[in-house]
């Protein structure tokens, strides 16, 4: 397999951090140029990495016109903010390009059936880097689950708390973020809950609350009750404005079933660290307990990812994350936002 030529669309906080912890260490890949419409970021990157004036650019269309021959790029890497995800992932995909977008794929999955839509007319790759499926303790619990360690699964408890309103609100474009407990954080956890079931979640009811003192502009914290394809409940209680012992970022997860329970964590600590500290703990009906022994993989999260989409490119299998099946996950967030508005129990509506 030969390496794809990758040009990186935001160089934001969360892209350079792509560029510090992800990019690197994936061998498949050769970064050939960025964009950036800031023009001080885009320079101090420029001057940090020493990268010839032809690999940066301000626009995705100047950068292809720059890059031309042995050096045009293949596939786009696209960590601009959310509102700018399918615009830009359209015009990737108009220009020949593969294509994989940070989450959340995009604010509505209306929008982002678009993409997915021109993608598969053009016969390209769209893939919705959910990283925290490439972590050990989430695979191994899909793995448990798919082989019945736990009978039948009567039902799933996911927490998640973080403090997060201490900086400036005026400087921190989190705190702007649309609907930041749905959108920005649990749509992990919506995701991870398909992955670890392999079931679709079809109805959602959510209750959001803005406290007093909170910074972000809509609400930080929230409690829904999620029904799966299965006919599993699954409650889940997150928030941005916890003082309690904080969760790793995956979240605390306890999975009932018949012959016992199942308890994992995932994601300490930042995605530069290995994934050592990942635990699933099986509790078996007698109430012994077992924790399970795990593999640190070469590869994890982003990084993982980002291989995955490499070769998918390359011709190998696509990936488990397409914008297709994004849409599924995506949608339990448009959902629980509804529900949180309306009051009711809504339908989990995915666009075909």
């Amino acid at each position: 397999m030969g390496t794809l030529r990758l040009a990186h669309v935001g160089l934001g906080g969360w892209g350079s951090d792509w560029e510090r912890n992800a990019v690197p260490r994936v061998g498949e890949v050769d970064r050939v140029g960025v964009v950036e419409p800031v023009a001080a970021v885009l320079e101090a990157f420029r001057a940090e990495h020493e990268l010839p004036d032809a690999a940066c650019a301000p626009s995705l269309a100047q950068l292809l016109d720059q890059l031309r021959g042995e050096r045009a790029p293949e596939a786009v890497l696209i960590t601009a903010p959310v509102g700018f995800h399918v615009p830009l992932a359209l015009e990737a995909l108009e220009a020949g390009l593969h294509v994989l977008v940070e989450k959340p794929f995009a604010p509505t999955t209306a929008e982002a059936l678009t993409a997915v839509e021109r993608a598969e007319q053009l016969g390209l790759v769209l893939q919705v880097s959910q990283n925290y499926r490439h972590y050990p303790a989430p695979r191994a619990v899909r793995r448990l689950l798919e082989e019945g360690a736990l009978g039948e699964v009567t039902g799933i408890d996911v927490d998640f708390r973080q403090w997060a309103n201490d900086a400036p609100a005026a400087t921190h474009p989190h705190y702007r973020f649309p609907q930041p407990l749905l959108f920005d954080m649990a749509i992990h956890h919506f995701d991870l809950l398909r992955l670890v079931t392999g079931q679709d979640v079809v109805r959602v009811h959510a209750v959001t609350s803005q406290p007093g003192f909170s910074r972000f502009a809509e609400a930080p914290v929230g409690v829904l009750t999620m029904e799966t394809s299965g006919g599993l409940v699954v409650s889940y209680r997150g928030s941005w404005l916890s003082r309690g012992t904080p969760t790793p970022w995956a979240g605390e997860w306890r999975v009932s079933g018949e012959r016992g329970e199942l308890a994992f964590t995932s994601r300490t600590h930042g995605q530069a660290v290995p994934p050592t500290t990942d635990s699933v703990v099986v509790r078996g009906a007698d109430g012994a307990t077992t924790a399970v022994e795990l593999e640190v993989p070469e590869l994890w999260g982003r990084a993982a990812g980002l291989r995955q989409f490499a070769r998918a490119v390359a011709g190998g299998t696509a990936p488990e994350t397409s914008g297709r099946d994004n849409l599924a996950s995506l949608a339990i967030a448009e959902a629980a936002a509804r529900s949180a508005a309306s009051g009711r129990v809504e339908e989990v509506v995915v666009p075909r």
